[in-house]
């Protein structure tokens, strides 16, 4: 069974746990969702496993190259202790993986897209990039090096993935012993928060004890509640531009600077930097938590049920092309995935009335 079957087996007990976390939610008074903000995260899971179809050929291809000409040994795959060691040293590239996605902006620019939610629910873990395969392969390679065989480390990498689902929710307090040792709901709420006391925190996938060795740990406090999204919020709903906002930002800023080392460090300071010559030309206005305020234009209930049913399409067609994926030509493969993000575009645009297009223009790249 490939990688992308197992998605479309999970698919189904990821909706059934949404609609339990919703539930609990209401019944307690704490309801966390918004029907167009977890379509529109829901919408960009579906758009990154469409082009994933795609970007896995291009990590497949570069582990392989590295298994089968650089390797210094070749671990065997019938030894549990080389599947726990693949999975911890998994976990530890995944950490500097996600730390880098925060401190250099060619990699947040991907990663943002995860943050851009300010909902914290179930639907914000599978509100994942589309661009992630142009350069997240790079920190996986050392598995490779180390001779972790390809299906080893394949399965590994999909249960770091899949165990991170169940951390998006403010349904589930603080775990006391577990806290220590493990990302948990509440160390990851840290995660996804904009507060200064918080921001750029608590990287780790499975385990928090990375972010503890490497001074990346904050603890969450209750007397500062969490405010989620990004500093400079999407305020769209529009998926493909959730994609494409920051990209288009460094692209402003690079091609604006005057000199060519400022135009390439654009790309590579943490996210945020931008040369004194630009920023004093194109100014931005500084972030103030104070000043936060919620993207949620009105929808009615005919655009909401619209939508949910448009969805629901897309589900069905992403669960055809995963099935079938490796059956498909790439003539096919590419026009299912282009069709799905077309269907997922009109969605967006149907939850957000013509009126707000304007107000969701691209802000700062700044978190």
């Amino acid at each position: 069974m490939t990688g992308a079957q197992v998605i479309v087996l999970a698919t189904p007990v990821f909706l059934l746990a949404i609609a339990l976390e919703f539930a609990i939610g209401v019944a307690r008074g704490r309801n966390t969702y918004r029907l167009a903000d977890a379509l529109n995260s829901l919408s960009l899971g579906v758009m990154s496993e469409a082009t994933n179809v795609f970007g896995t050929l291009v990590k497949v291809a570069m582990y392989m190259l590295v298994f089968e000409h650089v390797r210094l040994v070749e671990l065997s795959a019938s030894s549990p202790w080389v599947w726990l060691g693949a999975l911890l040293a998994y976990d530890f590239c995944y950490y500097w993986l996600h730390r880098g996605g925060h401190r250099i902006a060619v990699l947040w620019a991907a990663h943002v897209v995860h943050h851009q939610s300010e909902d914290y629910n179930l639907s914000t873990a599978l509100r994942q990039t589309s661009s992630g395969f142009l350069f997240g392969w790079i920190f996986y390679l050392p598995l490779a090096l180390i001779g972790v065989p390809p299906l080893v480390f394949g399965t590994v990498a999909l249960i770091d993935l899949l165990y991170q689902f169940w951390v998006h929710t403010q349904q589930v307090g603080k775990l006391g012993w577990f806290d220590r040792w493990f990302c948990s709901p509440s160390n990851h709420r840290v995660h996804h928060a904009v507060n200064d006391r918080y921001v750029d925190k608590n990287y780790g996938g499975i385990l928090i004890v990375w972010d503890r060795l490497f001074g990346s740990f904050t603890e969450e406090d209750e007397a500062e509640p969490c405010v989620y999204g990004t500093r400079a919020p999407l305020r769209s709903w529009n998926p493909v531009w959730a994609n494409l906002q920051v990209y288009r930002d460094l692209v402003l800023d690079s091609w604006r600077a005057r000199h060519w080392t400022d135009k390439l460090r654009v790309w590579l300071e943490p996210p945020g930097w931008r040369p004194t010559d630009v920023a004093e030309g194109w100014p931005k206005p500084a972030f103030d938590i104070r000043e936060v305020q919620r993207f949620d234009p009105p929808l009615s209930r005919a655009a909401g049920w619209t939508a949910a049913g448009l969805f629901v399409l897309a589900v069905v067609g992403l669960s055809a092309l995963l099935w079938n994926a490796h059956l498909l030509s790439w003539a096919v493969k590419l026009a299912g995935g282009g069709a799905l993000v077309a269907l997922l575009w009109l969605i967006g645009a149907i939850t957000q009335p013509r009126a707000t297009i304007a107000r969701g223009r691209p802000m700062a790249a700044v978190r």
